[in-house]
């Protein structure tokens, strides 16, 4: 019986430390206690049921106390519930309190409100910063534009850019700054009077460029604009006057061969006028016969003028054949 009484205590202790084992699991993976002892540790005080209060809001307690410890270790005046409050709008914690200790150590004023702002617009305010302390280096492609010599000029650019913090948030990105640049670039050598004054004096263009204020409404500051190359390209005033020489000359032989169809189809309608008058001369001495025989049947005529008519035919038969000889020979001599 007792050997039954031991047995049966020694498996209820054996489940009762079993199960005091989960619960401990349980507890030390709810509730992070080494990330409090961390943070006690690290001079923030931060109460263990405001970290188990994250665990219930769905916060991961180690996104935002880690990056509380930096920024208390840093000096920074952040409070846990701005971080908080931060994560829960999906913005990095991490990069945030970075670009904050960043533009603290450079003397840059930055608050936790604007870089917030910053990285939840979609920008990285860490590489903002660090831009804002090192300057960025942006090359444009050749751009290319015509002097009013007709000569194309191809020139490089590259322009050093600080970002703006201020501007940072609405501020127009790279690619505006890029395309602001080439308008610059080609204005400027349309202006030129000549190819030779842009590859004289590089400078002129980004001296002009860089006086229009071009980095206005973008999130940088210009700093500088250097030419880095410039390259002849084609002349192109003389292929306009090319191809408009060939258009005006398509143009006339356009003209030309209009002018020779109408002359075409004059000539042609005459040809039909006269055809049309022959057939009628012809149909109406065919009726000359016809009223002849009539006007002798009716008595209107005697053979004597029948007779006459026919004399009067032949010599007009014979004059007509010694002036075709007579031509002939004119032709010959």
């Amino acid at each position: 019986m007792m050997e039954a009484v031991g047995t049966g205590g020694l498996v209820t202790m054996t489940v009762l430390v079993f199960l005091g084992i989960i619960l401990l699991a349980v507890f030390f993976t709810f509730v992070p206690v080494t990330l409090w002892i961390s943070a006690l540790a690290a001079g923030v005080r931060i109460s263990i049921f405001t970290l188990i209060g994250m665990r219930l809001r769905r916060v991961i307690p180690s996104r935002v106390v880690n990056p509380l410890i930096k920024a208390h270790k840093a000096g920074l005046d952040v409070g846990i519930n701005q971080l908080e409050s931060h994560y829960l709008a999906g913005g990095n914690v991490d990069r945030v309190v970075n670009a904050l200790i960043a533009a603290h150590r450079a003397s840059i004023e930055l608050t936790f409100e604007r870089a917030a702002a910053i990285d939840l617009a979609g920008r990285d305010v860490l590489e903002a910063v660090q831009m804002s302390v090192n300057p960025s280096v942006i090359e444009t492609p050749f751009i290319a534009g015509v002097a009013m010599d007709g000569i194309e000029v191809k020139a490089k650019a590259r322009i050093t850019v600080r970002a703006n913090i201020d501007r940072l948030v609405g501020g127009a990105g790279e690619d505006t700054v890029v395309a602001r640049v080439g308008e610059g670039i080609v204005s400027t050598i349309g202006s030129s009077q000549s190819h030779k004054q842009v590859l004289e004096n590089p400078d002129m263009i980004s001296q002009t460029v860089l006086s229009k204020g071009l980095d206005s409404g973008t999130a940088f500051e210009i700093l500088s604009i250097d030419i880095a190359d410039v390259d002849i390209g084609k002349n192109i005033g003389a292929e306009l006057q090319t191809e408009q020489a060939i258009a005006d000359k398509n143009i006339a032989q356009a003209k030309a061969e209009e002018r020779r169809a109408m002359a075409v189809a004059g000539e042609q309608e005459m040809k039909a006028k006269t055809q049309e008058m022959r057939a009628k001369v012809v149909e109406a001495e065919s009726e000359v016969p016809l009223a002849m025989a009539q006007a002798l049947r009716d008595g209107n005529i005697g053979i004597m003028d029948y007779v006459n008519y026919k004399n009067v035919q032949a010599d007009t038969m014979m004059r007509d054949s010694i002036g075709k000889v007579g031509l002939e020979h004119t032709e010959d001599d």
